[in-house]
């Protein structure tokens, strides 16, 4: 079940903000907090508030599961523009140049991710959250990888024996 949280009339550049959206875009939450946290651009401290409201959303949709177990990602995060504040500043021969002080709006939201049966992934996470050895038996077996020259040769050494 997903999880949003909005961010309205951030006083940053849309331009700024999205430099950060897309550095977090599909990936773990927890990874996300991670690069948040240590990114040096203006933008990253309220994306990181924003993500942890989402999350505090998503608990209360979901009291009865751990944001541990659930395996969430961000699922879409997008900036749009929002209001510009027009000022003047004095430029030479009693003229004004326009300053635009752009300001964004930030919308996050937040999954649980699925992974689809019989893959890999499943099968860990059926692991972790079960605790059990008998999941991890029905994990499909690897097989050998061989080159397609040397199944040709040996099926016609085959043939010829």
């Amino acid at each position: 079940m997903e999880a949003v949280a909005k961010l309205r009339n951030v006083p940053t550049s849309p331009r700024k903000m999205r430099l950060v959206a897309n550095l977090v875009r599909g990936q773990k939450v927890t990874r996300a907090l991670g690069l948040l946290k240590f990114e040096a651009n203006s933008g990253a401290p309220k994306i990181e508030k924003l993500l942890l409201s989402a999350l505090a959303n998503w608990q209360l949709k979901n009291e009865d599961e751990r944001i541990e177990d659930a395996n969430l990602y961000i699922k879409e995060i997008f900036v749009d523009e929002g209001r510009m504040l027009k000022r003047l500043r004095p430029a030479p021969q009693g003229r004004g140049h326009r300053i635009r002080k752009r300001s964004n709006h930030v919308t996050l939201i937040i999954d649980s991710k699925v992974e689809p049966l019989g893959s890999k992934a499943a099968a860990q996470q059926a692991a972790e959250t079960k605790g059990t050895e008998a999941s991890a038996d029905a994990a499909p077996k690897k097989t050998s990888r061989r080159s397609s020259t040397k199944k040709s040769t040996e099926t016609k050494a085959e043939a010829t024996a």
